[in-house]
């Protein structure tokens, strides 16, 4: 997978994911360490990457733009900041979100469980399909 790894995040998670064969970026390395969300989530969906990170902001961008991509991987703030754990976590658990991540997905991992929310968002009273 093709992976852009927010600045809340180590350099150590892309080194891990491109040890792991995945095409993985920091943040640093495309645009500027302190872009807004925003500009991040436009780089992601133009070079087709999930955006992995360590805050739920991205989520509530995604959500409020209505958008269908990019994908996020959310690590939940009470999940381990290590990040050799996180990269483990995330590669342990890749497996089971891949085609929603390539569908487009906010997945949030955490410790003990995995949440998965399909692209686009929408209020429930404006989805006919709810």
């Amino acid at each position: 997978m093709r992976f852009l790894v927010d600045a809340s995040m180590s350099p150590v998670v892309v080194q891990v994911l491109r040890t792991a064969g995945h095409d993985a970026v920091h943040v640093g390395e495309v645009i500027r360490l302190n872009a807004p969300d925003v500009d991040i989530l436009e780089h992601a969906a133009r070079e087709q990457r999930v955006v992995v990170a360590a805050e739920t902001d991205f989520g509530g961008l995604l959500a409020s733009q209505q958008a269908a991509k990019p994908s996020a991987v959310l690590f939940h703030r009470q999940t381990g900041r290590r990040p050799r754990e996180q990269a483990a976590l995330l590669q342990a658990n890749l497996a089971s979100v891949e085609s929603d991540l390539q569908g487009g997905a906010i997945v949030v991992i955490e410790e003990q469980r995995v949440r998965v929310r399909l692209l686009p968002i929408r209020e429930h009273g404006n989805d006919p399909s709810t």
